[in-house]
């Protein structure tokens, strides 16, 4: 008994030595960590004061602490920021679909303002601000190397006042200056129409209202087109879109999906991983579905895409999007103000991270240049030039077809000739209904001989039984 106490002892003298050898050059270097970072905000303090007392004007303390703060988030990644007072109210405004301001997302690349997108129906788009564009002055001071929150800053004023960037653009020689009119930018975060029985969405955001918007969109275009039994396919509309809120995006692709994941987030600790899955039901109720994206593609649009295309729910059409595959978090903090921090990486069903890689479409279709003017013109003259055997004089009349049969000829030729002017006006969307014109074409009939096939060779009660045992 007195050697099993001992021994007992012994052991806890050895696992207290261990745990002395193994803790205490752990707890050393943590605190030779602290002291580290003590000192380095020791320097910082020393170098505040300095500023205050020696800088050649007076300044602004609390604008310096701003600074200091928004040069540290900003020395992350692109996307984290401080956001002031003025600036987390403007972001809570903008999220419910109506701020003011140019209605342009940008982002910054290597000291640069680039811009994501240009939103539809404003300042911006209508200047002619295209994605890709690099703006390097405001009113002719130059924004090179300034923290992108105070670029905004810039671009920001009263509505109604005017505001010259410079823009240099990728083809352009030159540098050029666009003037445009501050609005107030109130966004319909989806737009519905149809062409012919294609119900197309054009999604501009995701905000508050997408989702109510992309619902009611659907039950218009869908009645205007005379049920869904006659709606041949969707196209969606992502080109240009900013991106926006998580959860508009998910509750986007779930509108068009029945089940299987949508997105999946990914943080620094495990735990803080989420995954997020579709709900039973598809608004489009099965139809075929092509989802448009190009290089202003970003974010929230790139998670919709991303899940459809991996379910195979749909086909993407247009050019590489964006590539932006990190998810921010607003955090309120004391002053009224909020920090943006990255928090996540985002991933696809399939597993993988669009990060600075973007979404390649399943079909490449770029967007050709609009022809010039005296271009169309001439095209409009070579078009009136051109004849067919019904113009020649004296030509034989075609009398194997009823009065009905040359009608519907002719209003089929109207159709071509119309198709024809929609691909000279957006070359995309033209190629994305024919896609879904020819994807309706084929679907019915390919539903029809699975069906048959599968009654064909439908086994009786007595083959499914004598399968089983063998």
């Amino acid at each position: 008994m007195k050697k099993f106490m001992m021994a007992a002892v012994g052991g806890t003298l050895a696992g207290a030595l261990l745990s002395t050898q193994v803790a205490a050059p752990l707890m050393a270097e943590e605190t030779k960590r602290n002291e580290t970072v003590y000192q380095q905000l020791d320097l910082f303090g020393d170098i505040f004061e300095k500023i205050r007392q020696d800088y050649v004007e007076p300044v602004d303390s609390k604008k310096l602490i701003e600074a200091a703060i928004n040069g540290m988030l900003s020395s992350l990644d692109p996307h984290s920021s401080y956001l002031p007072p003025s600036d987390y109210s403007d972001m809570r405004v903008q999220t419910r679909g109506s701020f003011g301001g140019l209605g342009i997302e940008v982002t910054q690349e290597d000291g640069f303002v680039k811009v994501v997108s240009p939103m539809d129906g404003t300042p911006a788009a209508e200047a002619g601000i295209k994605s890709g564009d690099f703006i390097t002055a405001v009113d002719g001071e130059s924004l090179m190397g300034i923290p992108l929150d105070q670029a905004v800053d810039k671009m920001r004023g009263p509505v109604g006042s005017d505001i010259t960037v410079t823009i240099v653009r990728e083809g352009e020689q030159d540098p050029f200056d666009v003037t445009l009119t501050r609005d107030t930018i109130k966004l319909t975060a989806v737009k519905g129409r149809h062409d012919g029985d294609t119900v197309i969405l054009r999604i501009t955001t995701f905000n508050d209202q997408t989702f109510p918007n992309l619902e009611s969109s659907i039950k218009e275009q869908v009645k205007e087109v005379g049920g869904m039994d006659k709606v041949d396919g969707f196209i969606v509309d992502l080109r240009n879109n900013p991106g926006g809120l998580l959860t508009q995006a998910i509750k986007t692709a779930d509108a068009f999906l029945d089940k299987g994941e949508i997105v999946s987030t990914r943080g620094r600790n495990p735990q803080d991983s989420e995954r997020f899955n579709a709900t039973a039901g598809d608004m489009a109720d099965g139809k075929p579905i092509v989802v448009l994206i190009n290089g202003g593609s970003a974010s929230a649009s790139e998670i919709v895409t991303g899940a459809l295309q991996d379910h195979h729910r749909a086909i993407v059409v247009g050019t590489k999007s964006f590539g932006k595959g990190s998810v921010q978090t607003v955090m309120p903090i004391q002053g009224e103000g909020a920090m943006r921090l990255t928090t996540a990486r985002y991933y696809t069903p399939s597993g993988r991270s669009i990060q600075s890689l973007g979404i390649a479409p399943d079909v490449v279709v770029p967007q050709p240049d609009q022809p010039k003017s005296e271009d169309k013109a001439a095209d409009g003259d070579n078009a009136r030039k051109m004849t067919s055997e019904a113009d020649l004089k004296g030509a034989i009349t075609n009398d194997s077809m009823t009065e009905d049969e040359k009608q519907q000829a002719e209003d089929e030729r109207a159709k071509a000739e119309e198709a024809a002017k929609r691909r000279m006006e957006d070359f995309q969307m033209s190629y994305a209904i024919d896609l879904i014109k020819g994807l309706s074409a084929i679907a019915p009939e390919t539903q029809a001989d699975t069906a048959s096939t599968q009654k064909a060779e439908a086994p009786s009660d007595d083959s499914k039984s004598d399968t089983q045992q063998n």
